[in-house]
């Protein structure tokens, strides 16, 4: 079986947060990270299918963004870094160390494959395996966005839903099953939406949701279909640079959820959307993470 490169960083809790969104810029992934309770260091890990060199511009890089950390007073601990080779099977494995049951309110219940608890009467069920693509529900912007789609569903009106950067499918199969149609969700990463595609179908909605390769630069700038709700979990550069693609898919009174922003980096997003036409509605700050729901003034 074909195998990945484990790249980690082994930091202090307190820079976990901001350590795992440079990974997400450095690497275009998102990254696991493990607390060890008995040294009481954290690991962030990425899986890559190429290591980067020493000399490479991603080392570069995140080698910049560890002392830009540090710079900012976060005590980046040891910053140690591993690469190993690792098989697929064993990455996925871990999962089962750190995905548990996870309700979202009343309405929507996400369990592993391997869990035994049962929903809720009226509570319905999505059974998740992320597999090689991101997204569990247990990252606060995730949780954020999930909650979103469940609050902002109305049984009585027709609603659409576009899920921007989908990784596991996570929100776009939550839409469906709580009843959102049309459903359109893409990624550009093919790997991610075969994933998101299996996830769809061993939940039964494979059928209800239009999942595409397709970066969001790919997005047309005119309005050819408009989206009732739309999740754009992301990293705050790109949703800032195609904020006008991404503003031009929402319904003229539909909701826009910005997901995946570090808090220092939410003013200059929030600014953005605002100089051309939105206002914020809701906002959560966990961790070190902002998300926040948009609508049109």
């Amino acid at each position: 079986m074909a195998a990945l490169w484990s790249f980690a960083v082994e930091t202090s809790p307190e820079a976990e947060d901001a350590l795992s969104a440079l990974f997400e810029e450095v690497f275009g992934l998102p990254a696991i990270a493990y607390l060890d309770h008995e040294s009481g260091l954290a690991t962030i890990t990425a899986y890559l299918r190429q290591p980067p060199s020493r000399n490479s511009p991603q080392m570069a890089r995140l080698l910049a963004g560890i002392r830009k950390i540090q710079d900012c007073g976060l005590e980046a601990g040891p910053a140690k870094i591993r690469l190993a080779r690792v098989k697929k099977q064993d990455w996925a494995e871990s999962w089962k160390r750190h995905f548990k049951p996870l309700a979202i309110g009343t309405s929507l219940l996400i369990l592993p494959s391997w869990s035994r608890q049962r929903p809720r009467k009226g509570q319905a069920l999505l059974v998740l395996d992320p597999g090689l693509s991101f997204g569990t529900g247990q990252h606060p912007t995730t949780a954020f966005c999930l909650r979103q789609i469940a609050a902002r569903r109305r049984a009585d009106l027709g609603q659409s839903f576009l899920d921007l950067g989908t990784g596991s499918g996570i929100l776009a199969i939550a839409a469906a099953k709580l009843g959102y149609k049309p459903i359109s969700a893409i990624d550009f990463d093919p790997q991610a939406i075969r994933i998101a595609r299996r996830n769809a179908r061993a939940n039964g909605v494979v059928n209800r949701i239009n999942f595409s390769v397709k970066e969001v630069a790919e997005l047309s700038t005119r309005r050819a279909r408009s989206y009732s709700l739309i999740c754009a979990n992301l990293i705050a550069n790109i949703l800032i640079t195609e904020r006008q693609r991404i503003v031009a898919q929402m319904a003229p009174t539909g909701t826009l959820v910005l997901a995946g922003i570090l808090a220092t980096e939410f003013p200059q997003v929030e600014e953005a959307y605002v100089a051309i036409g939105l206002r914020k509605h809701a906002s959560r700050t966990e961790r070190e993470w902002c998300s926040a729901a948009f609508v049109r003034r």
